[in-house]
């Protein structure tokens, strides 16, 4: 048997690795990957749009010296079958090359360690000239001085730099680079705030790391809102192959509960019903979001619920997980157990949006509005005529009632369904919803109880709105205003 030894062309192999699919915003967070394996503790991005224009990256990690970086820079210098340590976000060996030559051509890295700085370099466009794996070392180099950044790393104890220059990828088809640029890079902040939002906010049992662009913190993004959100069920924790796997589930506030800024949290540019589902992290560090692995349907009804799953990096080939780590599919020993979390949550998330309807048939309790079911399996919704408001003043309007009956009949027949549920879908915060303080409920009573009202009509009517909401929420006022009748009767 004859063995052909047949390596692959350089310049041909390193162009088609530029075409994996990374997106700005991926690319940066491969990097970061790798800060957080140097036990960094800060990372700082910088951006400069104009000529010259450059993306670096630039951690405080233990750095690499002058073997460690060189194996750094070659292509595959780590097998996925290696294991790895528990707290490693890398896989491939490939993350540190193809993420950042698939946004520029040239690709520096320098990093110090015990003192001393090595800088290696892939420039794309050399690598074509010579047609080897042309690695360059900038040691000895007059070019060293002129790398972005390049004394802030020398300031440091030990850390690692990259720097990526030649950026055609983000400079092709754009009419205003600077402007494209600073748009591309908020993305990646809202990115960096989500993927890496346990590190940012220091959870327990990883390394807190503070990320600044252009020396602007980045705030972590919590897609659970945990202070707020319900945790309706325990979590589970399941052993597959020896490694465990913890799945939490949460309910989030209704819509109507968020304020602006926490709803734009949680939702985003996409909305609540598009994020909702799975959010599958390994290491702490989120992989994919947003989706139930078809395993159910998105549904306006279960947008509050998601699922945190917490993966270790050995299941990794169980999880298919892609170079870019954007991408995983559980295997199918873990989704038979996803499955019965789904249908529990899935359950938990409709109750928030219906208890209000179940509420309106509820005979225990008296609503303004009827959810009522016509011959033809449809629905519809009407004024409850029942209700104590209806019902005093159809009383004090006596013969003028039919005109009354007229009025609700064309509210019911002209609300404006269509808009509301654009609005729903929309994540709009509908804010006649929102719970009315005591004194809007008191001036509100106080109108309702007009003056040609006797002190026992009055008293009747507070003792019947006593079961009705939103004033049986507020007893307190209730009770001050039957006192004040009581004793106006007394007189």
């Amino acid at each position: 048997m004859q063995i052909i030894d047949l390596p692959p062309i350089a310049p041909t192999l390193i162009e088609s690795t530029r075409a994996i699919g990374y997106s700005l915003q991926a690319a940066i967070a491969d990097i970061i990957d790798n800060s957080i394996a140097a036990q960094a503790t800060l990372a700082e991005i910088s951006f400069y749009p104009l000529d010259g224009a450059y993306i670096s990256i630039l951690d405080n990690g233990v750095g690499m010296d002058t073997a460690e970086l060189t194996n750094a820079m070659q292509y595959g210098s780590q097998s996925p079958m290696n294991e790895r340590d528990s707290g490693d976000l890398g896989r491939f060996g490939l993350g540190l090359k193809t993420a950042s030559l698939s946004q520029c051509r040239r690709l520096t890295v320098a990093s110090k360690k015990n003192g001393a700085v090595e800088i290696r370099r892939w420039d794309i466009d050399f690598v074509q000239k010579t047609g080897k794996w042309s690695l360059l070392s900038l040691n000895d180099s007059g070019e060293a001085d002129e790398i972005p950044n390049i004394d802030r790393l020398r300031e440091l104890k030990s850390g690692t730099l990259v720097v990526w220059n030649k950026l055609d990828r983000l400079q092709a088809g754009s009419i205003d680079f600077a402007k494209s640029m600073g748009r591309q890079i908020d993305d990646v902040r809202d990115h960096l705030s989500l993927v890496y939002h346990r590190y940012l906010a220091g959870e327990t049992g990883i390394q807190k790391l503070r990320i600044t662009i252009n020396g602007l913190d980045i705030q972590p993004a919590d897609p659970f809102l945990i202070k707020k959100s319900d945790q309706t069920m325990q979590e589970e924790v399941y052993l597959i192959h020896g490694s465990k796997i913890r799945v939490q589930p949460y309910i989030l506030p209704h819509v109507s509960k968020l304020t602006a800024e926490e709803l734009k949290a949680v939702g985003g540019k996409e909305g609540l019903q598009k994020l909702q589902g799975f959010y599958v992290y390994r290491n702490k560090r989120l992989l994919v979001w947003g989706t139930w692995f078809r395993m159910m349907r998105k549904g306006e009804l279960t947008k509050l619920a998601r699922i945190r799953v917490d993966i270790p990096n050995t299941l990794d080939d169980l999880w298919t997980l892609d170079i870019k780590k954007s991408y995983a599919m559980p295997p199918e020993e873990v989704r038979a157990n996803l499955a019965n979390v789904i249908d529990n949550i899935g359950n938990k998330s409709k109750i928030k949006f219906t208890t209000r309807g179940k509420k309106e048939t509820n005979d225990k309790e008296v609503h303004l509005w009827n959810h009522m079911k016509d011959h033809e399996g449809g629905y519809y919704y009407e004024i409850n005529r029942e209700h104590p408001l209806i019902q005093s003043l159809s009383a004090r309007l006596g013969s003028d009632s039919k005109m009354l009956d007229a009025v609700l009949e064309q509210i019911e027949r002209s609300i404006p369904l269509n808009q509301i549920y654009i609005d729903f879908n929309g994540d709009q915060r509908i804010s006649n919803d929102r719970q009315q303080k005591d004194k809007e409920i008191e001036t509100s009573l106080r109108n309702m109880l007009s003056h040609n009202m006797t002190s026992k009509q009055k008293l009747q009517l507070l003792e019947n709105l006593s079961y009705v909401s939103p004033f049986k929420e507020h007893p307190k006022v209730l009770e001050r205003l039957r006192k004040e009748e009581t004793k106006n009767e007394q007189q």
